[in-house]
């Protein structure tokens, strides 16, 4: 029977069982939602990016790999043809090297991709346990706080009463 006087006074008051107000509860519900909502976002961004330079790497790759290709053909072709194509061998050979010099330095910006991602991944979701941890103390302060002040009230409600 107490508690259901309690919880009609706090209801009357405007309180939930939990300490906490209606009003309260919806923003911190709504702002949890909206970070939500943006970290997925956020991850899926990422994950488009991360997903376009890796398309564009491997159709390069494909690309090279078929420049490569021709061009190792070319040179055999030229090699069977003998001296009077020395040059265009020599041009052939340059543009294979660049071409594998372009295949090199895309692996390895690549690489360097999917590193920065985990790492970025990895700070933000520290970010995220440490502002999960933050909101999880300004609750508990907000609730000692209004504690004390429906206290303080009491008592000055009891000296209100006193003096009449």
């Amino acid at each position: 029977m107490s508690s259901k006087n309690n919880s009609g006074a706090a209801a009357a008051s405007g309180v939930n069982t939990n300490g906490k107000l209606p009003m309260e509860d919806n923003e911190e519900e709504e702002i949890w939602k909206v970070a939500v909502t943006r970290f997925q976002a956020r991850e899926e961004e990422i994950e488009r990016k991360k997903m376009t330079v890796k398309e564009k790497v491997q159709q390069r790759l494909g690309f090279a790999e078929e420049a490569t290709r021709c061009l190792t053909q070319t040179l055999e072709e030229l090699e069977i043809m003998g001296d009077p194509m020395r040059k265009e061998v020599g041009m052939v050979r340059k543009k294979i090297d660049m071409a594998n010099r372009d295949i090199k330095s895309l692996a390895q910006s690549c690489q360097k991709k999917e590193k920065e991602y985990k790492d970025t991944l990895e700070a933000f979701n520290e970010k995220n346990k440490e502002k999960a941890h933050l909101v999880s103390m300004l609750m508990e302060l907000l609730a000692e706080s209004e504690r004390l002040r429906i206290k303080k009230l009491e008592e000055i409600n009891k000296t209100v009463g006193t003096l009449q």
